[in-house]
């Protein structure tokens, strides 16, 4: 009787170890920084009939060269986006990275960011936007909320985005504001 308890308490430990893992690993991929040790425990999953292949998207224009950075700015800020070959994946990006809670029109009109507080800026609040420099909302986007003294909430996206991409979503941004 003593030995199918042990079993059994083996059992159920292996498996909350198990769904934990599994928690975790899809945690990471839904946040897109899944690595292959996350990843490479789970046995990969068998089809039962053929499956037919997904749409490949058609991969994304090469970017165009990253400027210097300006020597006034101490390296710290590239130079200026060629907006007319940005502007469209900047809108991607902002899409994927910003609209949660910036909403999808600069608005902070989600559910999300009604639940923030303090709540995200509103990217079409014009009066405002023109106060923010484009180097300042620059380091937001790379560095986080942190760096510029403002929420921990809003995230650094340095790490996801290249300066390229930031300078092209800093861009979008600046056609956001409806006054």
């Amino acid at each position: 009787m003593m030995s199918k308890t042990i079993l059994r308490s083996d059992v159920a430990a292996r498996i909350l170890e198990l769904t934990l893992a599994l928690s975790l690993a899809l945690s990471l991929q839904a946040c897109g920084r899944a690595d292959d040790t996350a990843t490479s425990k789970a046995a990969p999953e068998q089809p039962s009939a053929p499956v037919e292949p997904a749409a490949t998207p058609e991969p994304a224009p090469a970017p165009a060269p990253t400027p210097e950075p300006a020597d006034d700015a101490g390296g710290a800020v590239p130079a200026a986006v060629d907006e007319a070959s940005s502007i469209a994946d900047a809108a991607q990006s902002y899409a994927i990275y910003c609209a949660t809670c910036h909403g999808a029109t600069g608005g902070a009109d989600t559910p999300i960011a009604q639940a923030l507080s303090p709540p995200p800026t509103r990217h079409d609040d014009g009066a405002y936007m023109r106060t923010l420099t484009d180097d300042y909302l620059f380091k937001v986007i790379k560095e986080g909320g942190v760096a510029v003294g403002k929420s921990p909430m809003m995230a650094p996206w340095g790490g996801s985005l290249s300066d390229e991409q930031i300078r092209a979503v800093v861009a979008f941004i600046r056609t956001l504001p409806k006054n």
